[in-house]
């Protein structure tokens, strides 16, 4: 081979040997790079998580503080009149919807620990139980109270009912009769989505029995609360009240949309039309019926984040109201321990 050949083959050789060793310290120095960016944005997340917790419990703590305030507000008294009621309004709360479904969210954890509560004190024996009647027009947001604030706790704890058109079973006895049996047991939150008031609601606008008839249900209905108070059962009754135009738009979107068109019944607009005649009757709801042993709250239902976090302080009073601590056990703590032990 020439001499000039093996010239250049050994130059070429190193220039491959010197672009392989100039290679080596860029790919470090980006996987370095790379290496500091992700810890950067891991670092960021992790701040933005805490920010977000921080914000959550500072949320759930300013709705717990005005807690009582917000029930204060919404609580029916002597003069209230339906009418007043502005249903885009958000009683006791001046944040926005982001900060209401923070709050909610936030709140979450403190009603299931209240509600674990509850229900270990039904497990052991215990007689309180807790009942949320709700109550309001078509597209009111029953529901959503149900899934969202509701759901919040643990499901084996809630028992929940609705009340529709009575069966031929529940027509041959007094109407309270079929209430009497869905009342929560010990331990247990129940939910009435409708309840006995749809006897001198529905009953009284459609003309299903006579004035005098749903006239003196009031007294009935008001000594069976009573009864059941005393019986401990903390009763909250929430009305959820909406606008006329509220209602158009709920109504209109379940027609518009076909995972909503098994939510609409012909019926609704028939009681839409009758509007002036329940309004008139839940005033007299209102009026009659809210007691210091189960009081009425009316709820503005336009905003559906402000009715679920509204509810949601409702049901914390009454939960927190019982002062329940964890049931002491009703064995031998040390003995047990050993035993398990032994087991190893």
């Amino acid at each position: 081979m020439a001499k000039g050949s093996k010239k250049k083959k050994k130059d070429k050789s190193k220039n491959e040997d010197k672009k392989k060793h100039d290679v080596k310290p860029a790919r470090k120095a980006a996987a370095k790079n790379a290496e500091k960016a992700a810890a950067k944005a891991a670092k960021a997340d992790r701040k933005a998580a805490e920010k977000a917790a921080a914000a959550h419990e500072a949320a759930a703590a300013g709705l717990l503080a005005r807690r009582d305030a917000v029930a204060d507000l919404l609580r029916v008294a002597p003069g209230f009149r339906l009418a007043d009621v502005d249903t885009g309004a958000t009683p006791g709360f001046d944040g926005s919807r982001r900060d209401g479904e923070a709050a909610l969210a936030a709140v979450g954890a403190e009603l299931s620990d209240l509600q674990e509560r509850l229900f270990a004190h039904g497990r052991t024996g215990g007689t309180r139980s807790v009942l949320l009647v709700l109550q309001g027009l078509d597209t009111a947001g029953k529901g959503g109270i149900v899934r969202h604030v509701v759901g919040l706790v643990d499901p084996q704890g809630v028992a929940l009912r609705s009340f529709g058109v009575p069966t031929p079973e529940e027509r041959r006895h007094h109407f309270l009769w079929r209430i009497r049996r869905a009342l929560p047991r010990g331990g247990m939150i129940g939910v009435f989505d409708r309840s006995h008031y749809e006897d001198v609601l529905v009953a009284r606008v459609d003309d299903l029995v006579a004035p005098e008839v749903w006239e003196r249900r009031f007294d009935e209905i008001n000594r069976f609360e009573a009864q059941a108070a005393a019986a401990g059962t903390t009763i909250v009754k929430v009305a959820l009240w909406v606008s006329p135009d509220e209602q158009y738009r709920r109504l209109r979107e379940r027609l518009e949309r076909p995972d909503k068109l098994w939510k609409y019944d012909p019926t609704d607009v028939d009681v839409r039309l009758r509007r002036p005649a329940y309004e008139a009757a839940y005033q007299e709801v209102l009026d009659r019926t809210s007691t210091e042993v189960a009081p009425w709250y009316v709820v503005p239902a336009d905003s559906k984040w402000y009715a679920r976090l509204a509810v949601s302080a409702l049901l914390h009073q009454a939960l927190a109201g019982l002062q329940l601590d964890w049931p002491p056990a009703d064995y031998d703590v040390d003995a047990e321990l050993a035993r398990l032990d032994a087991t190893r």
